[in-house]
């Protein structure tokens, strides 16, 4: 009569059926019992070391892993189980119960309250491993007497034997491998094995050992105590096959976050970037201020605002905010001399590589300034954020070939008067540029057949026109000045006739990255512009803000001579880390709902 099988062994190999295939291998009486996976890598190796002289074990032993698995009558071989990445609903629900089952019959509580491990087995993160064992161990070695516990995701288990599994665990991209041997455990043996097998990957799990190198010269924790779980997986995660739809990515982005590396590298980047922007502005003497992000009035930018309802105000009809301008100058009116915001702003309008309905910027008010201070405080600015991210002042495209120019913010910045390089492409362009030149405008467009959307007002055909033709050659860090004023309508006038805005964009590989001006700071000419804006609104340009009187009232009780600044922190990052949409750089980018 065979013995039962115990119930530890019964859930473990229940649970395993669901995310494993069997492997199965005939035993010859009076020999010992050999897979048919063993057998393939004892060959396999052999061959290997023989074409690749002086390879070394570790990395033979994968390169022959790998002819396994594209040998198609072998079947998956055991030492590497993961998760399935095309699995359905059912098979969802399937795992996890029978996971759940397999947690109950072996008393493991899946989602335990978390506990600080034992004194004498500190807690060290993975970096720290490697950095203070991963060179100066030689292989083979074994230090019991420094013990520690490790702690993270599971990513890859392969079980050599009943007695012995090897596990991949992952904290914040680094990697350490588990050597779980039932030699060191003191505990049951059918517990030790039942454990173990019961971890998958995906697993949030703890170790607890000592540190050494495998024979391979691998650093490792070499386990003494049975394995911890911390939290299990119970949907598959496609650590084998990746993610790569971007409409999966980005509805699912905690399991882009885990197998694509590059979008964690970018959103540590993000908070990279924010820091140095914070610390160039603070060492600067700048205050970090925060405005209102709901307002009963909107300006600052011309974009259609989303619009809500408050009802402590009576169902008061309340704007996003667009931007945070009057509000930040409103402050150095009332004695901030020098304040800055990074924050989110929210704009009604399509979503495309360069452009998100929520987005951040940096912007910026520095009193007794001029525009020459922030062309200088920009180019500083970037071109050490570039150094201090990326290791370099020149920054590559993506897709770039080997023959392609790299983005340089070494160098001073290339400057293009607007005005004088948009008459070179258009000699009967307009001296004066005011309301009145819409028809002469539109019929430059018309006769170079450059389409433009509606409506058609004056700062959005010249905007037009600068787009069309000095854009484009504004790859390498280039300043734009010399606007006309009618563009500008907070921004003062670099000339005594009043039609030269003092202003500036920064164009970046042809994107604006920058906006930069002196202030306008005369309550009277402000009130003037701003009619002039309520015209264009008449014309169908909803995108044009109302006139904010407050803000001119403001203005009354005295301005400085101030200078601002506003950059896309969104733009800027993309650049940087080398992708190419804007939704790579937001950690959650607005979808489109699903149709139900």
């Amino acid at each position: 009569m065979s013995r039962p099988k115990s119930k530890t062994a019964t859930a473990t190999t229940t649970a395993t059926k669901v995310v494993k295939k069997a492997r199965t291998s005939k035993v010859v009486k009076g020999t010992k019992k050999i897979s048919p996976y063993n057998k393939f890598m004892k060959t396999e190796l052999a061959k290997v070391k023989q074409t690749n002289p002086g390879i070394a074990h570790k990395d033979a032993f994968k390169m022959a892993a790998q002819n396994w698995g594209t040998a198609p009558e072998n079947p998956k071989p055991r030492t590497c189980i993961r998760f399935q990445t095309t699995a359905t609903k059912a098979s969802n629900e399937l795992i996890k119960e029978q996971r759940e089952k397999c947690f109950a019959e072996l008393g493991i509580q899946p989602y335990p309250r978390y506990a600080a491990p034992a004194p004498e087995y500190p807690l060290v993160n993975h970096a720290h491993m490697h950095s203070r064992w991963g060179k100066s161990l030689d292989s083979g070695a074994k230090l019991t007497d420094a013990k520690l516990t490790i702690q993270g995701r599971l990513v890859s288990k392969r079980e050599a034997s009943k007695k012995l599994f090897f596990f991949d665990v992952e904290q914040d991209g680094q990697t350490v491998q588990v050597v779980a041997s039932q030699v060191r455990y003191d505990g049951d043996s059918a517990q030790f094995r039942a454990v173990n097998r019961a971890l998958m990957v995906g697993d949030i799990v703890r170790f607890s050992g000592f540190v050494g190198k495998t024979n391979t010269g691998e650093i490792s924790v070499f386990a003494t105590h049975l394995s911890e779980l911390l939290a299990p997986c119970v949907r598959p995660i496609p650590l084998r096959s990746g993610l790569s739809d971007m409409e999966k990515r980005f509805r699912n982005r905690h399991l882009d976050l885990l197998v694509n590396p590059k979008a964690k590298r970018v959103l540590k980047m993000r908070a990279q970037a924010l820091q140095y922007i914070r610390r160039f502005l603070d060492s600067r003497e700048f205050l970090e201020a925060e405005t209102p992000v709901l307002s009963p009035s909107v300006g600052g930018a011309s974009a259609r605002p989303f619009i809500t309802k408050a009802m402590a105000f009576d169902e008061t009809m309340l704007y996003m905010r667009v931007a945070p301008e009057l509000y930040l100058k409103q402050l150095v009116i009332g004695g901030l001399d020098r304040v800055y915001e990074i924050g989110k702003q929210f704009r009604n309008e399509g979503i495309d590589a360069d452009h998100n309905p929520e987005f951040t910027t940096c912007e910026f008010y520095m009193a007794f300034a001029a525009l020459e201070d922030l062309m200088q405080m920009t180019e500083d600015l970037l071109r050490g954020m570039a150094e201090t991210l990326t290791g370099s002042a020149s920054v590559s495209l993506p897709g770039d070939g080997a023959d392609s120019t790299p983005i340089n913010f070494g160098p001073l910045f290339r400057r293009i008067d607007v005005m004088q390089e948009l008459r070179k492409h258009i000699p009967e362009l307009p001296h004066t540029l005011n309301e009145g030149s819409l028809n002469e405008l539109q019929s430059i467009l018309a006769g170079r057949d450059i389409p433009v959307a509606y409506p058609h007002t004056v700062p959005r055909l010249l905007d037009r026109l600068i787009g069309y033709y000095i854009e484009p050659q504004c790859v390498q860090p280039t300043f734009l000045y010399g606007h006309p004023a009618i563009m500008s309508p907070l921004a003062k006038c670099a000339d005594s006739e009043q039609t030269v805005s003092a202003r500036f964009e920064l164009f970046v590989n042809g994107k604006e990255l920058v906006n930069a001006y002196e202030e306008l700071n005369d309550p009277n000419q402000q009130r003037v512009k701003f009619q002039a804006q309520a015209m264009e609104r008449d014309q169908g340009d909803d995108e044009v803000p109302l006139p904010d009187s407050a803000f001119c009232d403001a203005l009354e009780a005295g301005l400085p001579p101030t200078a601002g600044w506003g950059m896309g922190v969104d733009r800027v990052i993309a650049l940087l880390s080398g992708v190419t949409h804007l939704r790579e750089t937001i950690a959650f980018p607005i979808m489109r709902p699903l149709a139900k």
